[in-house]
């Protein structure tokens, strides 16, 4: 175990890095590297020693779910552009070349989904709130200047945009005032999500500056942290200097009558197994504080129901509570991680039917959508016709919410995109044809 008591002990690897840990750990000949560093030219890069050291069974490389998980594949990208931006580093391009040419193909990947950088974004008047997003009616979402990092990134992320040094595919802020404002304005507003990158990159002092304000809103019911910290970093909450005091910070909101939740981010099971995650889920549990977990559904990671059933029950008797399955956006190499959504109903029902009714508070498959959160209920047939059964766990239109709708069976569909409406002539979230004069 690589913490010292005391002292923080956290040594983050990035892409100066990723050959040294390629050739030491994994063995990795001169040209397989270097289509790897192409690959990180485009997605960002960063681990650190825990996850190198304590999660990943470099005897398994490549196929160890952990590696695929941080690591960059050389065929997450097509193969023309991996030979390519291979080559300009074989030869030594100019920077500014090879940042041209990765820039270039970073722009094919779909950097903001779901119109993250126009359609949440909220106002007070005719003047954009930076670094918040207002999707549902009843949340907020804020995302702190100083949390957008991760103490690891995740080869599937879907922020993967924030993390690759673009102002322009950034969002962010350290304006407190402003939220607090907007939130005041808008009584529909109940609860705040903080997220980014990770919140809990973030020291104390800087995490209270965000949450104690928050605090005096009535109308706030509950506060919300997105975070991967507990399977990538344990010691947040176990051995780093401010570890009690991040603590005593989450009792002061559940005392305050505020539901303080962390959204945990746990993709495999093997990032439950180290006894330091069993420490901090218990430390944080015992400041009144609800941990729920989640995951997209990654091929090559976890594409398995016997695997999503065990992460389950292990969650379930840390105390957490099992919350989504997730689809993989469309953005980023969606093409490598994507699992058909047939294939992602069948694995969730697989895993769904093995565990207890303790567990079955998850819900998914789950596509976070520009329109809402769309779950695949199942596969059916009705009047001759196999379709998708369908609803929206959450909806830009409230009144879309839990009411079924159903697309055409398409074996090979990937996301809400891929598909089309079934008994009608649209979907429920589409705007109806214009009526002829």
């Amino acid at each position: 175990m690589i913490f010292n008591e005391g002292t923080r002990g956290f040594r983050a690897y990035t892409t100066k890095h990723l050959d040294d840990l390629l050739r030491e750990k994994a063995g990795f000949g001169e040209e397989a590297r270097l289509r790897v560093r192409a690959v990180a030219t485009v997605l960002p890069f960063r681990t650190n020693a825990y996850v190198v050291d304590e999660l990943i069974d470099w005897s398994a490389v490549p196929d160890d779910p952990i590696y695929r998980l941080v690591f960059p594949q050389e065929d997450m990208l097509p193969e023309a552009d991996v030979s390519r931006l291979a080559n300009l580093i074989r030869t030594n391009a100019p920077v500014k070349q090879l940042t041209a040419a990765a820039n270039e193909v970073r722009m094919g990947l779909n950097p903001h989904p779901a119109g993250q950088l126009d359609l949440n974004v909220p106002k007070i008047g005719d003047e954009p709130v930076p670094g918040m997003q207002h999707k549902y009616p009843e949340t907020v979402l804020f995302f702190p200047k100083q949390g957008q990092t991760c103490h690891a990134y995740c080869t599937y992320c879907f922020r993967w945009a924030q993390f690759i040094g673009e102002p322009d595919l950034k969002f962010a802020s350290g304006d407190v005032d402003a939220l607090v404002g907007y939130i005041r304005r808008h009584p529909e507003v109940t609860s705040v999500l903080f997220t980014g990158g990770d919140p809990m990159i973030m020291g104390e002092a800087v995490l209270r500056r965000y949450v104690e304000p928050l605090l005096d809103l009535p109308q706030i019911d509950s506060i919300r942290i997105g975070t991967k910290s507990l399977a990538y970093w344990p010691g947040r909450f176990v051995t780093d200097p401010d570890a009690d005091d991040t603590l005593k910070l989450f009792e002061q909101v559940v005392r305050s009558g505020k539901n303080l939740a962390f959204m945990a981010h746990f993709s495999h099971p093997r990032e439950l197994e180290p006894q330091a995650v069993g420490s901090a889920v218990r430390r944080i549990l015992d400041t009144g504080a609800t941990v729920r977990t989640q995951a997209p559904l990654i091929r090559t990671i976890n594409d398995d129901a016997a695997t999503w059933a065990h992460m389950w029950r292990r969650q379930n008797a840390m105390g957490m509570v099992p919350y989504y399955m997730f689809v993989e956006r469309d953005t980023g190499p969606q093409d490598y991680f994507a699992v058909p959504l047939a294939d992602a109903y069948e694995t969730f029902r697989d895993a769904y039917a093995q565990v207890s009714g303790l567990c079955r508070t998850v819900r998914g498959p789950s596509m976070s959508a520009t329109p809402g959160k769309v779950c695949v209920d199942g596969v059916t047939e009705i009047n001759g016709q196999r379709v998708f059964v369908l609803h929206f766990i959450q909806a830009r239109d409230p009144e879309l919410v839990g009411r079924p709708f159903f697309a055409r069976y398409d074996p090979t569909a990937v996301w809400l995109t891929d598909l089309r409406p079934a008994f009608a002539d649209r979907f429920p979230f589409e705007p109806a044809a214009p009526v002829a004069a």
